[in-house]
């Protein structure tokens, strides 16, 4: 993959949890709604919602409101003082308590809960019966502050009918009972406020994490269609160079060659059959078919051909032969040998100056071996470099093979292709020696084609 397309992104540092569990509330604060599997938007955590707690809220201060008014024995004046408390407690809310949680302000939060024990503490000093208000009191401490110092607002807010109890009541009978219902309210109200807490912040940690896995996981998306993209672009690189590059260089060739006879029939004609050759090959390739040399024939049908109008086109003495039992092939194995043995016959027409080339197919149990050997001026293997060296390399390691060329300057040249006969079958490919097939013998030093693209 290219070094300016990432694979990923460094990892994002999940964003810290919000002060308090019920500060982060939908449609105010914190990350966008969460999408669904669908990727729409899925809405908020059910507890990131105000509607509820401030349902709780309005009830838990009205109903004792009310009672107070319709069944207290109270003087008149009390019950309407107790009960104004407590319907003051709402306006208060939407006045210093809302903004509070939806900025996330911890002093405004602080404000807020002192005002509203200004405000519960006499109503329960005046009349016990609005001590009802702290099943909505209490979740209002943990909704403005942290949980650890929520605690104390739920310790104040619980201990304020102990006062009246022993300051009014005189503390007689039931102290021990009043207290102990005391602490234990205290007491689960901090473990319950804390829990929740921890289990918002785990699912508020959950979402960023599914949010960034998402993010990632589009990337990778984008990251794979571009490496898609890269690699057709380089496949149908390799063809063109392969096919069409080498046609139009046999036309050129062979027409300059007829400019310089006195009868250029024979050159023309040949110019002109590999120009309909081009053209079945661009065919195949808009197609994406099998090679236009193997329509309707054998691969070793197709080599033949190949070789044959080498030596028609150059004069040079080409040969094909077969060694072992030849049996068809996979349509991908045969791509690569016909590849190779195009891009072969190439450089032997443009740098060999050779008077004779021989392509030999050898067959064995697990793979195929090519080879083709000519006896031109050979190469100098530090010097080795060009395009279509680089993506045969990379079509035979594609397909599990081996690719290996020997050369000595003045001495000529061989290459040897081996796959394997069935695609996907394991295969050393890493710079390994294939057999040539019997008979055959090297006399010259040997280069692996190595894995550097650069060569």
């Amino acid at each position: 993959m290219p070094d300016d397309l990432p694979l990923e992104e460094p990892p994002r540092r999940i964003a810290e949890p919000p002060a308090g569990p019920f500060r982060r509330l939908a449609g105010f604060v914190g990350p966008p709604a969460r999408p669904d599997r669908a990727g729409g938007p899925a809405g908020p955590h059910a507890w990131e919602s105000l509607i509820g707690w401030e349902a709780l809220l309005v009830l838990a201060t009205m109903i004792p409101a009310v009672f107070v008014l319709t069944t207290s024995e109270a003087p008149a004046p009390e019950r309407f003082a107790a009960a104004g408390l407590m319907a003051a407690i709402t306006p208060v809310y939407l006045l210093i308590g809302r903004p509070a949680i939806t900025n996330e302000n911890r002093r405004r939060g602080i404000v807020y809960l002192t005002l509203i024990m200004a405000l519960f503490t006499p109503a329960v000093l005046i009349e016990p019966a609005t001590t009802f208000a702290l099943f909505g009191l209490c979740p209002q401490c943990f909704m403005v502050l942290p949980a650890r110092q929520a605690i104390l607002g739920v310790v104040a807010l619980n201990l304020t009918p102990a006062v009246r109890f022993f300051v009014i009541d005189g503390g007689t009978g039931g102290a021990f009972n009043l207290l102990t219902v005391t602490m234990i309210v205290i007491f689960f109200s901090g473990v319950f406020g804390i829990w929740m807490e921890r289990i918002m912040e785990q699912s508020e940690e959950r979402a960023a994490l599914i949010e960034e896995l998402e993010a990632q996981r589009a990337q990778v998306a984008r990251l794979s269609a571009e490496r898609g993209a890269l690699a057709e672009r380089e496949r149908l690189a390799g063809e063109i160079h392969d096919t069409l590059a080498q046609g139009f260089t046999s036309i050129i060739m062979l027409i300059q060659a007829a400019e310089a006879q006195p009868d250029p029939g024979r050159h023309l004609a040949l110019a002109v059959r590999t120009a309909r050759e081009n053209l079945a090959e661009a065919r195949a390739l808009v197609a994406a078919l099998s090679p236009a040399p193997l329509n309707g024939s054998t691969l070793d049908e197709a080599l033949g051909r190949l070789t044959a109008r080498l030596g028609e086109e150059t004069g040079i003495t080409a040969s094909t032969a077969v060694r072992g039992d030849s049996r068809p092939l996979a349509p991908s194995v045969e791509v690569v040998l016909i590849r190779a043995v195009q891009e072969a016959l190439a450089n032997v027409r443009k740098h060999a100056a050779a008077d004779r080339v021989d392509v030999v197919t050898s067959y064995g149990p697990e793979s195929v071996t090519l080879q083709v050997r000519d006896d031109g001026c050979g190469f100098d293997p530090a010097a080795v470099d060009g395009y279509g060296l680089r993506g045969m390399r990379a079509r035979v390691e594609q397909a599990g093979g081996a690719l290996v060329l020997t050369g000595v300057p003045g001495a000529g040249t061989t290459l040897e292709v081996t796959v394997p006969i069935y695609p996907g079958a394991e295969h050393a490919a890493s710079g390994a020696t294939a057999p040539i097939g019997p008979g055959t013998d090297r006399t010259a030093s040997e280069t692996a084609v190595p894995a550097d693209p650069g060569v």
